[in-house]
């Protein structure tokens, strides 16, 4: 199994600025807006973009949560292993708001729309975006598309990104794993 890296952590910081300027520029002080990651991974993607806006670019009062998918996925019965659902933080009303799903690598498009389903639960959102750092372009199974991308990835099914996150993983780093 080797691997080649995409990005390393100078790059992602660099990414997630630009993410976050991005942003900036079309909610301007997020008063209508709400952050959503996507579990399990998209939390740590969203969590850095949300400190990154509090701390460097000055923007208070931002509304976020993370939705749990897992029992809205169209293939969570065909696995022998049990799952294990991970936690919804829905801590603000999304009813009437500016939604922006948040996740580290869109890939098939399945998670975005079992997202979709999700969020239905707590509402009816105005509008939903889709932030991605990673867009997996050549693999979708659905009509999805980012809104904002950090970088897009041209990578065969036989390879599989991996995203790795200082909080998770101990570095910021993101790699073309070959299987």
């Amino acid at each position: 199994m080797g691997q080649k890296v995409l990005l390393n952590a100078k790059e992602v910081n660099i990414i997630l600025h630009r993410l976050a300027c991005q942003l900036i520029e079309n909610h301007k002080d997020f008063t209508d807006t709400v952050l959503i990651g996507i579990q399990p991974r998209g939390k740590y993607l969203a969590n850095r973009l949300i400190t990154l806006l509090k701390e460097d670019y000055k923007i208070k009062n931002l509304q976020s949560g993370q939705l749990d998918i897992t029992f809205y996925r169209d293939d969570f019965r065909r696995s022998d292993k049990p799952l294990e659902a991970n936690a919804t933080e829905m801590d603000c009303a999304i009813e009437d708001k500016k939604i922006v799903f948040i996740d580290d690598v869109l890939y098939t498009g399945r998670s975005i729309r079992s997202a979709l389903t999700a969020i239905q639960s707590f509402g009816r959102p105005r509008e939903i975006e889709l932030l991605t750092l990673i867009d997996r372009r050549f693999s979708r199974h659905l009509p999805i598309q980012p809104d904002y991308r950090g970088r897009q990835v041209d990578a065969i099914n036989e390879e599989k990104v991996k995203v790795n996150w200082v909080e998770n993983e101990g570095e910021d780093a993101v790699y073309l794993v070959n299987n």
